[in-house]
């Protein structure tokens, strides 16, 4: 049996990762399709739309066959670290063949030359980096010069300007860095383009066109700024517009649980932000992680001129730190993510369990599989936790509080029930 590995966020879950999942295991002759997934907070350093529960519901239905969470301090990091926690976690379950991710350019040997070139850091490649980030220019930035000057053809040094290319470069900088048999394959990214905020006439929308759309939807509970216009508030016509953005599955999720589940934005977490900040001295900042001297001091500074959380990132903000950077530090202000944790789940082999969202009935041999073959403890329920070492526990303790933390602001934003993170059941359809 054939495992193909994806690594996602699914915020939410559209045509697209549909198509993602069915290619996959097309190209790669894989029988089953393992998903790691972002929990409840994703890359970009903001809370996922809707639960973590509900979008693995929604890949299950899709074909799926188990998916498994990202731990947060791996989810809410930098490219580089999300992408290592991600593929080392695949490859210590023990059972994946090969992984598949989505790229602009679908183009393997020009991703690969470029993450042997970064992994390798030549001495024209340190030197153009280190002068670029002197004179002010954002790390992506420097990073795109020194590139050109490493005898790359021309035409890769443009494959960094897209967010999936440099993504799947990171994958395989993690492969090779673990030395892991898994073989990568790539697929061209359909229809629109990452960023875009309007949906696309075609079937293939970007999340965040269809998180605009679900934005605009919430009429009064709104508590994110609009990038896309649309004609009716009425969810009824929301839903028809999606009709061919979204697999009618999904549709029937979307429906069932609007304004009960989500949607959630970073906006929610306002006065958790700034009750945190407010209770932590300039220097004890640095103990997070992506928080740098500059950030911390800039965050004492203008922490007076604190509205609401997304007004607060954009005033950090400075030419030399992306908004992506500065969204990610404050959330792990938030979240309690600190650096020294972080190295230690590191040298620890990133990884100590293997947590289970959700699975098909019809794939439960999957889990035995994993169960028997793979380093890690598979975990479908917390009380399994007990025997975990003092840095899982850590690591999982920091994972409950995070989903414990968003539940709290759903049911407050929603007026439902709580969802205690240790009452919650593996989803199986």
């Amino acid at each position: 049996m054939k495992i193909v590995g994806l690594i996602t966020e699914y915020n939410p879950f559209h045509n697209g990762h549909l198509y993602h999942i069915e290619e996959a295991k097309r190209i790669t002759g894989a029988d089953a399709a393992v998903v790691v997934m972002s929990g409840d907070y994703v890359q970009r350093g903001v809370p996922a739309i809707m639960p973590k529960r509900l979008r693995a519901e929604m890949a299950l239905k899709c074909g799926a066959s188990a998916v498994f969470e990202l731990p947060v301090c791996y989810a809410s990091g930098s490219a580089e670290l999300f992408a290592m926690g991600a593929v080392s976690l695949l490859d210590r379950l023990g059972i994946v063949d090969a992984i598949c991710f989505g790229s602009e350019c679908n183009d393997l040997k020009a991703l690969n030359l470029i993450a042997d070139v970064l992994i390798e850091e030549p001495q024209e490649f340190r030197t153009v980096l280190r002068n670029s980030l002197k004179e002010g220019a954002s790390y992506p930035a420097a990073r795109q010069k020194a590139l050109s000057g490493c005898l790359l053809p021309k035409e890769y040094i443009s494959v960094l300007e897209d967010p999936n290319n440099i993504l799947g470069i990171e994958y395989l900088k993690a492969l090779k860095k673990l030395g892991s048999q898994m073989k990568p394959y790539t697929i061209r990214r359909e229809g629109a383009h990452y960023h875009d905020r309007e949906l696309s006439p075609g079937h293939y929308s970007s999340a965040s066109a269809i998180r605009s759309l679900l934005a605009y939807s919430s009429s009064s509970l709104r508590t994110e700024r609009l990038g896309g216009t649309f004609d009716n508030t009425d969810f009824s016509s929301i839903l028809n517009e999606l009709e061919d953005q979204v697999p009618i599955k999904c549709l029937e999720l979307l429906k069932d649980y609007h304004r009960v589940l989500y949607p959630v934005y970073q906006n929610d977490f306002s006065i958790i932000l700034k009750y945190k900040l407010l209770n932590k001295h300039p220097a004890s900042l640095l103990r997070y992680e992506d928080v740098s001297e500059d950030l911390a001091r800039r965050i004492s500074i203008r922490l007076d001129n604190f509205f609401n959380y997304k007004q607060f990132c954009e005033l950090l903000k400075t030419r030399e730190m992306t908004q992506t950077r500065i969204n990610r530090a404050l959330l792990h202000i938030m979240l309690g993510i600190k650096k020294e944790s972080v190295e230690e789940y590191k040298k620890n082999g990133f990884h100590f369990y293997a947590r289970l969202l959700g699975c098909r009935k019809d794939q439960e041999k999957l889990l035995r599989r994993i169960a028997k073959e793979s380093q890690l403890t598979l975990l479908a329920r917390l009380s399994d936790s007990a025997s975990l070492s003092q840095p899982a526990r850590k690591m999982l303790q920091n994972d409950i509080l995070a989903s414990n933390l968003y539940m709290s602001v759903v049911t407050d934003k929603y007026k439902t029930a709580f969802q205690n993170e240790y009452k919650q059941a593996v989803i199986k359809v």
